[in-house]
């Protein structure tokens, strides 16, 4: 996959995209949720779901498929499939994960998530799967509205630490269509 839409870009991550995949993750994140989390919580996720050596591992996994989109060369979205076994919650046959999905907030309003949504639909359809199924802080009311208005629906919740901090995630699921 790579395609182009809106002058902007989506294409499969390759390791050579690990240093600014992990930077780009690491501060989405922090943007995201560093108000919300004590200081060293937040610190030890970022270096544990984050940092170069893992960003590679997961661009190497043949079960994950990373998706980047670019806008004149620069990131400004990327997203995360996996396929695994979903939680017990999800009954949908046919499940692959969206394990990340993040947009820069200075892309925010301006139609990127709605494009990267439809390439990990295109994605999650060459891997066989018929629903996508993901987990989002149950505090991120930005995120669910989203997730809602592309047609997901919550069938749980999950447990999710940053750090040592356990929180709760809502269980998504959708089909792809």
């Amino acid at each position: 996959m790579d395609s182009a839409a809106n002058g902007m870009r989506i294409r499969r991550g390759a390791t050579a995209d690990a240093p600014a995949l992990a930077a780009f993750a690491a501060r989405t994140f922090a943007e995201t949720f560093g108000a919300f989390n004590a200081r060293e919580n937040l610190e030890s996720h970022l270096a544990n779901a984050y940092g170069i050596s893992q960003q590679t591992r997961e661009l190497l996994d043949s079960a994950t498929v990373t998706l980047l989109a670019e806008t004149e060369g620069a990131l400004v979205a990327y997203a995360q499939l996996r396929n695994v076994a979903p939680l017990p919650c999800v009954t949908q046959p046919d499940a692959v994960q969206l394990q990340r999905f993040y947009v820069d907030h200075p892309a925010h309003g301006r139609g990127i998530a709605q494009t990267l949504m439809a390439a990990v639909r295109d994605v999650a359809r060459e891997q066989g799967g018929k629903h996508l199924w993901l987990t989002v802080w149950e505090r991120n009311p930005r995120a669910i509205a989203f997730y809602a208005k592309c047609g997901f629906v919550d069938v749980g919740e999950t447990v999710f630490y940053v750090g040592r901090d356990r929180q709760i995630d809502r269980v998504l699921v959708a089909p792809i269509g």
